[in-house]
């Protein structure tokens, strides 16, 4: 028994969602559609923007970023997942497993700071308009992008090597879908609360920095829309943060209950439902919200509609 126990993990099992076959069905049908919508929404994102010369500014340029990120992020989860629905065994790798932790939380972490890019760069068009294109400079923003790359490479490096670093000897049932941090430090035959704490202060501070940009931006934001003196103007200003902040307050409630929230409310199986979102669901909103709720966006796309278009009887 003692040696059993002692044998080291070499891959993992997922649980999954269900076992019952029409549940499955409909799941898998489900997540199909919100991969599809994802993969060819943010695709379609990037390509616009490159190809349309009247979106080649700061604003669009970290929209370009973002839609890139959270089509890697769902890519990292969706397939594995898909295949899983209708395999008996839902298995993956011991480096496989790794491999997924850190490519995911590479793209969590990365998209926490863009959003924050993103608010500085309204703030800066709204309150500086003046000195908007000296300020947001072209080597601005490429650091501004490049930065929150860095950070999430470090991150997601510090947990992946602090918990693969921890000795799997005998369990291997992932109550999840995908090679999350919380699951696999439950499987842990070690002690696991530095690391716990470290998740915490990590998740925390990727919140409180990434967080306070966005929310002193949005103040300075809001102090400046206030003083303008017509409903109108403060409406179209408005307008221009609206789909910012929508994707920014569905990322951030649901990052905050996954990997912030107190750990006397922490289960496993809510965490799971509560994962869907942020691995399914945000990715495939986003394009979804700054194309239905952007003129500069839906207009960009009308013009190229109307370049295809071939005139007829010449």
């Amino acid at each position: 028994m003692e040696t059993r126990n002692q044998t080291m993990v070499t891959e993992f099992l997922f649980v999954g969602f269900t076992e019952h076959l029409q549940q499955q069905v409909l799941l898998f049908l489900m997540f199909l559609f919100f991969y599809l919508i994802t993969v060819f929404g943010n695709l379609s994102m990037i390509v616009l923007i490159w190809i349309d010369s009247q979106l080649h500014t700061p604003m669009y340029f970290f929209l370009s970023h973002l839609s890139f990120v959270d089509f890697c992020s769902s890519s990292t989860i969706a397939p594995k997942m898909l295949a899983d629905f209708f395999v008996e065994k839902k298995t993956i790798s011991f480096l496989g497993c790794a491999a997924q932790m850190w490519t995911f939380a590479l793209f969590l972490a990365t998209e926490c700071f863009l959003l924050a890019a993103m608010a500085y760069d309204r703030y800066v068009a709204i309150c500086n308009p003046l000195l908007y294109t000296l300020v947001m400079s072209q080597s601005v923003c490429v650091h501004l992008v490049v930065g929150p790359y860095a950070i999430g490479l470090v991150i997601a490096m510090t947990h992946t090597v602090l918990t693969f670093h921890l000795p799997f000897c005998g369990q291997n049932v992932l109550n999840h879908f995908f090679c999350d941090i919380s699951p696999l430090l439950s499987l842990a035959c070690a002690d696991t609360h530095l690391n716990k704490l470290i998740l915490f202060i990590i998740a925390g501070a990727v919140g409180v920095f990434s967080g306070l940009t966005i929310l002193i931006s949005y103040v300075y934001i809001f102090m400046t829309i206030m003083r303008i003196p017509s409903a109108g103007g403060r409406s179209k200003v408005f307008s221009t943060c609206s789909s910012h902040l929508t994707t920014v307050s569905i990322m951030y409630g649901t990052l905050f209950f996954i990997y912030v929230r107190p750990s006397a409310s922490f289960s496993l199986h809510l965490n799971k439902v509560v994962s869907v979102f942020c691995t399914e669901v945000i990715p495939m909103l986003n394009p979804l919200i700054y194309s239905l709720r952007n003129k500069d966006v839906k207009n960009a796309f009308r013009r190229n509609l109307e370049r295809k278009k071939i005139p007829l009887g010449k």
